[in-house]
């Protein structure tokens, strides 16, 4: 008498699927093995390698305050200028790099996808890790910067790591969605560079808020990473007050779309192997 061997059928999911926390958890090795192959692939056929980790963060900072410091004369707000530049580009390369890759992380494994089955939200969550590693890179450069400029460092600073992680959830949640939408509209990716860079400018990262004006600022405390970077520069720079009111609309607006792009992202993702 033969046994017939067990069949595993796997099909789509009906209804909302709470993201799968179970099968990511499940998956988690393949998370950490995608996660070290963007770190891999990000620099290997680069003349100076993993040098530029240490080079982007720096040039950026110095760019955005010759700009604003040097050109357009900014208040420096008691601190040197690049301190204060530096203190707010750590937490927006964060926000940046993780949109700008998780955005791109599905039609870029479009192969994989269209052959394996996976948590396909394992793509845009692995960009959150291979990033992270950067950005860890940046804060050690951050707190040179505080000691060198003569800012000094003090025991809030170690604050700086929950800030990091509320500029990753929220990059998660804007990639993520980005990601789903990018396969049937690849408008997307033309879209999304513009937008930030737009946002960069209209984001207190290079000046702080006093110099914002209150007819703008009313419409700029709108933008989710006012708060964070208003809590990067309370944790590294003296004399300033804790942003208590903007940090609570920024942990709000955080989640409120987090949960509305890891819905996206849900409702998209069973048409991806037919639409790739």
């Amino acid at each position: 008498m033969s046994i017939d061997p067990p069949v595993i059928t796997i099909g789509p999911k009906s209804g909302f699927g709470g993201f799968r926390l179970r099968e990511i958890w499940e998956s988690r090795f393949l998370l950490i093995r995608l996660a070290k192959r963007d770190l891999t692939l990000r620099y290997r056929q680069t003349a100076l390698g993993v040098v530029w980790v240490v080079l982007q963060p720096l040039m950026a900072a110095g760019v955005l305050s010759f700009v604003f410091g040097k050109v357009a004369k900014l208040p420096d707000e008691g601190v040197p200028y690049y301190a204060l530049t530096m203190s707010g580009y750590v937490g927006w390369s964060c926000f940046a790099t993780i949109v700008s890759k998780a955005s791109g992380s599905i039609l870029a494994n479009a192969g994989m996808i269209s052959k394996v089955f996976f948590p396909r939200l394992l793509l845009p969550l692995s960009t959150v890790l291979s990033t992270m590693v950067d950005v860890a890179v940046a804060v050690v450069l951050l707190l040179g910067t505080l000691t060198i400029s003569g800012v000094g460092l003090t025991v809030k600073v170690v604050l700086v790591v929950p800030f990091l992680l509320g500029f990753a959830l929220l990059a998660l949640g804007i990639g993520a969605a980005a990601a789903a939408l990018a396969v049937p509209y690849r408008d997307i990716n033309y879209i999304l560079p513009v937008v930030l860079q737009l946002l960069l400018y209209a984001s207190p990262v290079a000046y702080g808020l006093a110099n914002v004006p209150p007819s703008v600022l009313r419409y700029m405390n709108f933008n989710p990473l006012v708060g964070l970077l208003e809590g990067m520069r309370w944790c590294c720079l003296p004399g300033r007050s804790f942003p208590t009111e903007s940090l609570l609309r920024s942990a709000m607006g955080a989640v409120v779309i987090v949960i509305i792009g890891l819905v996206i992202f849900e409702r998209v993702e069973r048409d991806f192997a037919d639409v790739i």
